[in-house]
């Protein structure tokens, strides 16, 4: 039986302001200004929700916020990061073109939770197809009262403005998102210091993806004991997946964490696979997660099952693969493309990642062309991922060995 894909976010989608606020949109920030509900207090619901950041890492929301500090004099920043990179995902790009009112209360919430009078959206050059209709959502909520100086006559006043990214995967990771946003190249930080404390030009900040804030209304209209009843205990709430590959229907749809398998989203929402297409495995988390075979399918989607297997839900990016008829060398082409984005994207900064992803490229050319095993291929990769590994400023180089070395164990037969 198909399981629901209008759960919680997906049910308050609206493109039409009035037709949001007519299905109770708004009624979140109304509550916290006209209850006098302290920053600190929705820092709680949110810790209460379990809701744990939808862009890649999966760090818990309510406690990244509770490392702004509360100095109310110091300046403050929120982001919102619309720089959704990775192949195969789009699903931050629905919440922009179909829920922009929902994001932008969620940005507001959030804004008042940590003290910020000014939020940025950081879209990427990819989406500038969406910016007037973003910059009309802001024109109109402000138009309403909920934005700007004194929001419905209270003490607290927000403004939320949009920064163009200039086409850079990188700068989807937060740090080298504030370097650019500073005008400097975009190359990650090193950490410490977190962006908590020192963030966009050197005030405390707060960079939560777009999925993430717009949950944010929706904890705080149903309290965050509650929302953490959907899903399961370490991964609560829903997920929205961008579903792609070789399935006939592809899209994006919400699930519950840890109530759907991925052999469920394949057939119950994907309609299953294309005609003629052999099934051969899973990519569960975009291009940074290392794949399931067809055998691995019967797993729960959510943070810890996924771990567990030694991939992760990541961008939300589901993509299927196999190959057609008897074409088994698609296989290897998957796998080059996704180094090929590697390598192409790689900033530059940290050796292991610069030299690293090419030297992975140069190993799949040889398993190509025949001049070493796959075996061989899995054996010098391995090596160089213990050059990599936990030795670069952001996890680009680290994935890109760790999904090349799983890609060739688990399909060495079909590959050889």
């Amino acid at each position: 039986m198909k399981k629901s894909e209008f759960l919680l976010i997906k049910k308050k989608y609206s493109d039409n302001i009035d037709d949001y606020i007519e299905k109770g949109g708004f009624s979140s920030l109304r509550k916290i200004l006209s209850d006098h509900i302290s920053p600190e207090e929705i820092i709680e619901e949110v810790k209460k929700s379990g809701l744990r950041g939808r862009g890649g890492a999966g760090f818990y929301t309510g406690l990244k916020w509770s490392f702004v500090p509360r100095d109310r004099s110091i300046k403050k920043f929120l982001i919102c990061n619309a720089d959704e990179g990775e192949p195969g995902t789009f699903k931050d790009r629905d919440i922009l073109l179909y829920a922009p009112y929902l994001l932008i209360e969620g940005m507001i919430i959030a804004s008042y939770a940590i003290g910020a009078e000014v939020s940025y959206i950081y879209l990427r050059k990819e989406y500038k197809w969406l910016l007037n209709r973003l910059e009309k959502a802001i024109g109109e909520v402000q138009e309403k009262g909920f934005l700007g100086e004194k929001i419905l006559k209270s003490d607290f006043s927000h403004r939320i403005k949009i920064f163009m990214g200039a086409g850079a995967y990188i700068c989807g990771e937060e740090t080298a998102l504030l370097e650019s946003m500073e005008g400097k190249k975009g190359f990650p930080r090193l950490k410490p210091p977190y962006p908590a404390t020192f963030g966009l030009f050197g005030y405390p900040t707060v960079v939560n993806n777009v999925e993430t804030l717009a949950n944010i209304p929706i904890i705080v209209e149903m309290g965050g004991e509650n929302y953490a009843k959907i899903g399961i205990p370490k991964s609560t709430g829903t997920r929205l997946i961008a579903l792609s590959g070789i399935v006939k229907k592809k899209g994006v749809y919400e699930v519950e964490h840890g109530k759907v398998t991925l052999k469920e989203i394949i057939n119950d929402f994907g309609n299953g696979v294309k005609e003629g297409y052999h099934l051969l495995g899973v990519i569960p988390g975009g291009v940074s997660a290392p794949p399931l075979t067809y055998d691995e399918l019967d797993i729960s989607y959510d943070f810890e099952s996924l771990a567990e297997k030694g991939t992760m839900t990541g961008s939300g990016a589901v993509i299927v693969f196999g190959y057609k008829e008897d074409k088994k060398g698609e296989l290897l082409k998957i796998l080059e493309s996704i180094v090929h984005f590697f390598k192409d994207e790689s900033c530059g900064k940290c050796t292991p990642c610069r030299e690293g992803t090419w030297a992975i490229y140069g190993i799949l050319e040889k398993i190509k062309n025949k001049e070493i095993l796959v075996r061989d291929g899995v054996e010098m990769i391995s090596s160089l991922n213990s050059k990599i590994k936990g030795l670069c400023a952001c996890p680009l180089g680290e994935s890109c060995a760790l999904v090349s070395e799983a890609f060739l164990k688990k399909f060495e037969d079909i590959l050889k």
